[in-house]
């Protein structure tokens, strides 16, 4: 049996990379010209010119919170519009369901099969056409249960729309549907579990599972294995749609094929190098819901090499935690962008993490600055002027040899005694 989605994932990755670099350009103009938000974000853009990762590097971040807030202003007036120009479509044919998150922050669904592309990560945790799949995710308000059942139709699957809660119904429904697997989260999978234990009902038929919304340690991933369950985890947003994916490997997860991602430095566009944790920023090919360089606010890495199942695509480690870190010191905000601010002025600085320790109201701010730099008495001073500088906040500043700071993506630590 084919291990593999589609011919896609075990493509040359210079041929991929080609690819997405094509597309590209076309995608920025589509975005400036159907977009109303996109056109006044890139309107000094040359969408010819963006066909590389450095030039789409130089493009401006779109961060969840500046969605919401276009959003929120362009609600003001009846005849605003409610998804703050993102969207390249409207009502109709076109749009068939609109959805909300948190916020609330309005997404559309286009009418495109398998529109959140969600069937690729469906095939890799081992479903296959003609299977019967317990959906366990919420049709209400939010867009994952379509997300989900979407991308299982679009794989030749049959769904039950389980939803969440009604515990003993969800047992019952899969006892007598025998569905192959379940999608939803993990924490509900187990809860039906054990409530099928309690009421001394066998589930037999459920030997895999899809998981997304919440982490998947590895321990609960052996506690499913114990009971015959393999379960794999996906990364998808409802602004996005897929992003990554699990595969058989569990080695991080592979980047989907309608998306060009970047790691970039938490609170600036830059990208860091592999390997280095920094905030996931990602590209969609959409047409419908054309969002360039659209910051998640999660924090992820890049790892090395291809998946040892042959998936050529770039992986990462998957979710890290997240990458808005800014923190309130001394009755000031002082955010992940300002320390950025600061080491850009030093180039003999590589990198650099606020430490802010002691009690509220009481604290002390410490940059830690990886440097190779021999005279660090010029350095210390340069260093705490530019701190006061940019935040209005005095600080330390503690020289470190290169390499010495966590690998985390955490930009300001925040240590303080909340007691």
């Amino acid at each position: 049996m084919n291990k593999n989605f589609d011919v896609r994932e075990t493509r040359d990755a210079t041929v991929r990379e080609m690819a997405l670099m094509a597309a590209l350009p076309g995608q920025v103009a589509h975005a400036q010209q159907s977009s109303a938000a996109f056109s006044g974000i890139l309107k000094d853009i040359n969408p010819a010119a963006v066909t590389t990762r450095a030039a789409l590097a130089h493009l401006p971040v779109t961060r969840k919170h500046e969605l919401l807030e276009r959003q929120q202003t362009s609600r003001i007036s009846l005849a605003g519009d409610v998804f703050g120009g993102f969207s390249a479509v409207g009502f109709g044919a076109a749009m068939p369901r609109v959805f909300a998150s948190p916020g609330p922050i309005y997404e559309p669904e286009g009418a495109a099969k398998d529109y959140w592309r969600m069937a690729r990560a469906i095939y890799a945790a081992g479903f296959r056409p003609g299977e019967l799949i317990h959906n366990c995710f919420s049709y209400h308000f939010v867009p994952a249960g379509s997300m989900m059942e979407s991308g299982a139709h679009a794989l030749g699957c049959t769904v039950f729309p389980g939803g969440t809660g009604q515990t003993e119904q969800q047992v019952q429904s899969m006892a007598q549907l025998q569905p192959a697997g379940y999608i939803g989260t993990p924490s509900f999978l187990k809860i039906i579990m054990d409530k099928a234990l309690e009421m001394g009902v066998a589930l037999p038929s459920v030997k895999k599972a899809m998981f997304g919304g919440e982490a998947f340690p590895p321990s609960l991933r052996d506690w499913f294995s114990e009971r015959g369950i393999a379960g794999y985890q996906c990364y998808a947003t409802a602004d996005l749609g897929l992003i990554a994916y699990e595969t058989e490997a569990r080695e991080g997860l592979v980047i989907d094929e309608g998306v060009i991602v970047e790691i970039v430095r938490p609170g600036t566009g830059d990208p860091v190098a592999d390997g280095e944790v920094g905030e996931v920023v990602v590209t969609t090919l959409n047409p419908d819901y054309p969002l360039i360089r659209f910051g998640t606010g999660d924090l992820s890495a890049v790892l090395a090499g291809p998946c040892p199942t042959g998936r050529t695509n770039i992986r990462i480690k998957g979710w890290m935690g997240r990458a808005d870190q800014t923190t309130k010191i001394r009755g000031m905000f002082v955010h992940p962008g300002q320390v950025d601010e600061i080491i850009k002025r030093f180039p003999e600085v590589v990198r650099a993490r606020l430490v802010v320790t002691g009690e509220m109201a009481n604290d002390t701010m410490t940059l830690k600055v990886e440097t190779a730099c021999s005279g660090p008495d010029s350095l210390l001073a340069k260093i705490g002027e530019a701190i006061r500088d940019v935040t209005k906040l005095r600080a330390q500043v503690e020289l470190v040899l290169p390499g010495s700071l966590p690998n985390d993506g955490q930009v300001i630590e925040d240590a303080r005694s909340y007691k």
